[in-house]
């Protein structure tokens, strides 16, 4: 099972406790795919979904959807776009900010948010 299949399950489960529409079969038609395939997912025996069902997932078991979509090994489009603008920068970037604490990154995200561009 891959770290992305079990968050699936894990996180359907949880809320199928208290909530019977968590079913396998009902969370994957609601997502639009088979019960099979969801099956498949949490058991890891296929890869991660396309974003937009990565997406959708993450939507219905109240996930933030970065977060599903780097547990699947994805990179959201948008971010892709950004990133396909200025990709020496970005890659730079991220590098750097490879074995930053958490706090010196929240603090790069709030000077960016808050500059005077």
């Amino acid at each position: 099972m891959t770290r992305f299949g079990r968050t699936v399950r894990t996180r359907r489960e949880r809320f199928r406790r208290d909530d019977a529409r968590f079913s396998l079969r009902q969370v994957a038609m609601r997502i639009g795919i088979e019960p099979a395939y969801l099956s498949k997912i949490e058991r890891g025996d296929v890869a991660p979904p396309s974003e937009a069902t990565t997406l959708r997932l993450a939507q219905e078991l109240d996930a933030d959807p970065d977060w599903f979509l780097a547990l699947a090994g994805k990179v959201s489009s948008d971010l892709q776009e950004i990133i396909r603008k200025r990709p020496e920068l970005f890659a730079e970037l991220i590098r750097q900010l490879r074995e930053a604490p958490d706090d010196a990154i929240l603090r790069v995200v709030r000077e960016v948010r808050d500059g005077d561009w």
